[in-house]
């Protein structure tokens, strides 16, 4: 059932480096990162909180979690979507975020993760 739930929330995410606010001399490289979340379910559903692992290169980890995203717990009604923008700072050009959110539905105050896939946080062509 639970794997059921977690299939009707789409996750969409997309990066930006932030290379004014960034500075590689002093290890800082600052992305910001878009999330789409989509509801291709039949059930209202209500982002309850959020959980990240954020690894870079030097095999740093860093994990975050609270309550909801930018200070939100959005309900995203069928066919709907939630979109925001947050960042993160970490101390190599490249690293990873991955994580998941909590969901509850409405209608019978169930609740369910969503993975939120694996994503790289890059400086601009430091892979080529």
């Amino acid at each position: 059932m639970t794997q059921k739930l977690a299939d009707m929330i789409r996750i969409n995410t997309e990066v930006q480096y932030i290379e004014e606010q960034s500075d590689p001399a002093e290890e800082r490289y600052v992305f910001a990162y878009t999330i789409t979340i989509e509801n291709i379910g039949a059930q209202a559903a209500q982002l309850k909180s959020r959980y990240w692992l954020i690894s870079d290169t030097n095999g740093k980890e860093t994990e975050v979690s609270g309550d909801g995203v930018i200070g939100k717990q959005p309900v995203i009604k069928p066919d709907g979507k939630f979109v925001y923008t947050s960042g993160a700072v970490v101390e190599t050009p490249v690293a990873t975020m991955q994580g998941h959110y909590t969901m509850q539905l409405l209608e019978d105050d169930s609740q369910f993760d969503v993975e939120i896939p694996v994503f790289r946080l890059a400086q601009p062509n430091i892979l080529n």
